[in-house]
């Protein structure tokens, strides 16, 4: 089974080659038959230039540019119609992921048919690294709110480090999020439409150049709006959107 990886990166020049070159020789070391796709959102610092450079070293690399307009959302997105894979994992250009842990994903969805793997940063085994603690409350705040209304033992929707099938993918779609609502927007559908998933610890570790993209004021009513659709979906539309069975 062909893993992809979908790495979104705007202005990631400090950070993007050592992030690329980890994933590519620890799935290399593992054997795993692999893509690492970056999509290139506009940058405007030399990330392009650097994965110009890494594509002609490491055969697994791909990169797209990412046109108007730009965002988190919108990359991933653009990342998601051009992966080629039969499961992808959204991972950090940063540097916050660790690739021993996507690839302990891989191997559970393989052994044990997953539609979704879940990280959580919040549960044994899992964790945080400099975390920053205005954004830790927020975050578990959202998140205890976001189970409350859906119902959900999984602690960590926001989270962006999961990994999809390409059927689940495809299931989720049409797309409306396009900044860092996508992170809750992919895993809300999944649970909604009834894909089958569960959960594993990650650890997440904050990053070390380069500015972080998520403010947080700009992004507490684009995640209520995503929230509360999915909400919608769940009860008005009587399964409509709903995986089905073959």
């Amino acid at each position: 089974m062909l893993l992809s990886t979908v790495i979104p990166a705007y202005n990631e020049e400090g950070c993007i080659a050592e992030t690329v070159q980890k994933l590519y020789a620890t799935l290399s070391k593992e054997n795993i038959d692999h893509e690492i796709l970056v999509v290139n959102d506009s940058s405007r610092d030399g990330t392009e230039d650097i994965l110009k450079r890494l594509a002609n070293e490491i055969p697994s690399l791909r990169y797209v540019n990412n046109h108007m307009p730009n965002g988190f959302g919108y990359a991933v997105r653009c990342g998601l119609d051009n992966f080629k894979g039969d499961c992808v994992a959204i991972y950090m250009a940063d540097g916050s992921d660790l690739p021993e842990e996507l690839v302990f994903f891989y191997r559970k969805m393989i052994a044990e048919g997953y539609d979704a793997i879940f990280g959580s940063r919040f549960i044994p085994g899992g964790k945080t690294v400099d975390y920053p603690k205005v954004k830790l409350i927020i975050n578990r705040l959202a998140n205890l709110f976001i189970r409350l209304l859906f119902g959900l033992k999984y602690n960590d929707i926001t989270n962006a480090f999961k990994l999809y099938k390409k059927e689940t993918i495809e299931g989720l779609r049409p797309f409306m999020s396009p900044h860092f609502n996508l992170t809750v927007e992919l895993p809300l559908k999944t649970v909604v439409r009834k894909y089958s998933y569960t959960w594993l610890p990650n650890t997440w570790i904050n990053r070390k150049s380069g500015e972080s993209k998520l403010k947080i004021k700009e992004m507490g009513s684009r995640y209520l709006f995503i929230v509360l659709y999915c909400l919608i979906e769940k009860y008005l539309t009587y399964g409509d959107y709903r995986k089905i069975d073959k």
